[in-house]
């Protein structure tokens, strides 16, 4: 089993976020741990790997995702066992978070392996004070169902006091804010940021109505955080 020291991570498995858009935004704690541990899971081994050739970190990686995490899980578990230290990422932001990790955290503490998650970049924090909305009290939404119990989860997010934070595709985005112009009314006020962090940075704030007609008429492009004030 590995004890922390200069040149190891200590024993178990480590979340660690990566920049949601510019590379500048990782942690030097985050770049440490990358080089340190033995093996990195990551979403997507392309994206991954840019962002460790960028850095210079020679560290292993193997694909760990959505549609192979639960076969993944007991292998894994049964190599953090042996004393391994493993770092999870994911394309962008925190693991875990709308994103694969919470299946994995879960096992190891089941397991009595140590699970460490390292603070870091998250697109719903940026936004949610981009907004100017209310955000002493909010709700993380994450993404609504696609299908099954969507019309259900903004039915009942009809009386919901807090401030709503929403993640979107560009290619749902108008149709989720023409629900929630159905649900919540359409003078309620929201605002929209897309590419946080990169180049093409935007905020579009207004009214649910005023905020659908806007990308309605300019096609939507990037990644999305919807933020919406409470009722």
């Amino acid at each position: 089993m590995k004890q922390a020291n200069e040149h190891n991570a200590s024993w178990g498995l480590w979340l660690v976020p990566t920049p949601i858009g510019n590379l500048g935004d990782i942690t030097f704690r985050a770049v440490e741990m990358l080089r340190k541990v033995d093996l990195i899971l990551a979403e997507d081994t392309r994206t991954t790997g840019k962002l460790l050739k960028h850095f210079e970190i020679e560290t292993s990686m193997r694909s760990y995702h959505k549609h192979n995490e639960h076969k993944s899980v007991p292998k894994i578990i049964e190599e953090l066992g042996s004393g391994n230290c493993i770092a999870l990422v994911s394309d962008a932001g925190s693991p875990g978070v709308s994103d694969p990790g919470f299946l994995l955290a879960r096992a190891c503490i089941a397991a009595n392996i140590p699970v460490h998650a390292l603070p870091g970049a998250t697109a719903l924090i940026p936004a949610l004070t981009l907004s100017g909305l209310p955000s002493e009290r909010f709700t993380f939404e994450g993404f609504l169902p696609q299908k099954k119990g969507r019309q259900t989860r903004l039915k009942a997010l009809e009386a919901e006091p807090r401030t709503m934070v929403f993640y979107e595709s560009p290619h749902r985005l108008v149709k989720t804010l023409a629900q929630l112009a159905e649900h919540l009314g359409e003078e309620r006020n929201v605002s929209v940021s897309r590419e946080l962090s990169k180049k093409f940075e935007e905020t579009v704030r207004g009214t649910l109505s005023s905020v659908l007609r806007h990308f309605t008429q300019t096609a939507p492009k990037g990644e999305f955080v919807i933020v919406v004030e409470g009722g």
